[in-house]
């Protein structure tokens, strides 16, 4: 019995004293040893050694007399070795550790080398790395081997950060856009509605038609929804929108250069040049005015065509009575002039000229206005009627 106990006692023993062995040979890890010499193999004392393991400092260290370094307690795995002197340069090389490892001689440089070395020791040793055939084997070395992002990973942050900065230009570029649009509107608040609708009475409405029957039109306009008795609209016509477009002045004569006026409309012309005589009753003087209104209709080739009727209300008779049409092509001021004479009476002159547009005093006469089509769009027109006095 007191045997048995000693038996077990010794296995217990011995058993502990076997875990602690292994706990203290794990706990030492892998050694790495050699020694850094010059361009002419001596020995370099005093060198700075770096050992980096992800781009983090492992460990550092500096060379004794005889140029030897150890670095003790490392884990296996992929080192970059760093030594440097100040006078006679550096080196870098790549080291896997998976045992115990003396990698011998390594040669410091002055030279600035493109990538880190390997330097492969061959067996026998110590007196083997003292022998002249030693191997030095370049390896490529990545950016993750010494700790700096991936290309991928750089390639996604750039392509991250220009779609960002896409979308805020799109942003950016959007809210410029409705900034325009307001400030046109403020500047000419009729270029939001695409109808001019003129009135029997002269007047005329720009707005946007919401509902039309044979009855009646309900607007939208800037004072709100009008209606509007059909019976009382002469034409409606599109309301063109044009950018004004900025007009080239030479550099040189910038300073001093001033925009042409607007063109004016036609205004009416008069034989006399006497006030008296042009404000005198109606018995010495022609007056032609329009009697009803201007109707408008398109033939099948698409010309448009105005006719009405000219009456001379006054007391003498009016030669060459012709009506000028005055369109309006777009919102910038351009206009066109069109002219057509009145089917009057026939009058022959002291001349010998002969005239089939003299009207004596009370007469009627006709008058149509062909528009080409090729004339092209215009958003609306005003008249003046014309006349010459003769003896």
């Amino acid at each position: 019995m007191t045997l048995l106990k000693s038996l077990q006692k010794r296995f217990i023993l011995a058993t502990a004293v076997f875990m602690l062995l292994g706990t203290f040979v794990l706990a030492k890890g892998v050694t790495l040893s050699g020694r850094i010499v010059d361009s002419d193999g001596k020995k370099v004392k005093k060198a700075m050694l770096t050992l980096l393991s992800g781009g983090e400092v492992v460990k550092e260290d500096k060379t004794g007399g005889n140029g030897k370094f150890k670095f003790k307690k490392l884990e296996e795995g992929d080192y970059v070795l760093q030594a440097s002197h100040d006078e006679l340069g550096s080196v870098e090389t790549i080291i896997t550790l998976t045992e115990k490892k003396d990698i011998g001689d390594l040669a410091l440089s002055t030279e600035k080398a493109s990538a880190p070395v390997a330097v492969a020791t061959p067996a026998g040793g110590r007196d083997a790395a003292k022998q002249p055939d030693r191997v030095s084997v370049t390896v490529p070395q990545t950016m993750e081997a010494m700790g700096s992002p991936s290309k991928d990973f750089i390639l996604n942050e750039l392509n991250f950060e220009i779609k960002k900065l896409s979308a805020e230009f799109k942003h950016l570029t959007q809210e410029l856009d409705d900034l325009k649009a307001l400030s046109k509107m403020w500047v000419n608040p009729l270029i939001i509605y695409s109808k001019e609708i003129i009135l029997k009475n002269g007047s005329t409405v720009f707005g946007k038609i919401i509902y039309q029957d044979d009855k009646s039109l309900k607007v939208e306009t800037l004072v709100g929804y009008l209606i509007i008795d059909r019976a009382q609209v002469v034409r409606i016509v599109d309301n063109v929108i044009t950018e004004d477009t900025q007009e080239y002045v030479p550099e040189q004569i910038r300073e001093s250069y001033t925009p042409p006026p607007m063109p004016k409309l036609a205004q009416p012309k008069y034989t006399s040049s006497n006030n008296s005589a042009r404000n005198a009753s109606a018995k010495f003087s022609a007056n032609c005015v329009l009697v009803g209104n201007i109707s408008e209709k398109k033939d099948g080739q698409g010309n448009i065509i105005f006719d009405g009727e000219i009456k001379n209300i006054g007391g003498r008779r009016a030669d060459f009575v012709k009506v000028d049409f005055v369109f309006r092509k777009n919102w910038s001021g351009e206009t066109k002039t069109l002219t057509t004479f009145v089917k009057g009476s026939y009058n022959t002159f002291d001349t010998g000229i002969v005239s089939d547009a003299s009207m004596l005093p009370g007469a009627i006469g006709k008058f149509d206005l062909y528009v080409p089509q090729d004339f092209g769009t215009f958003i609306g027109y005003s008249y003046v009627i014309d006349w010459e006095e003769y003896q």
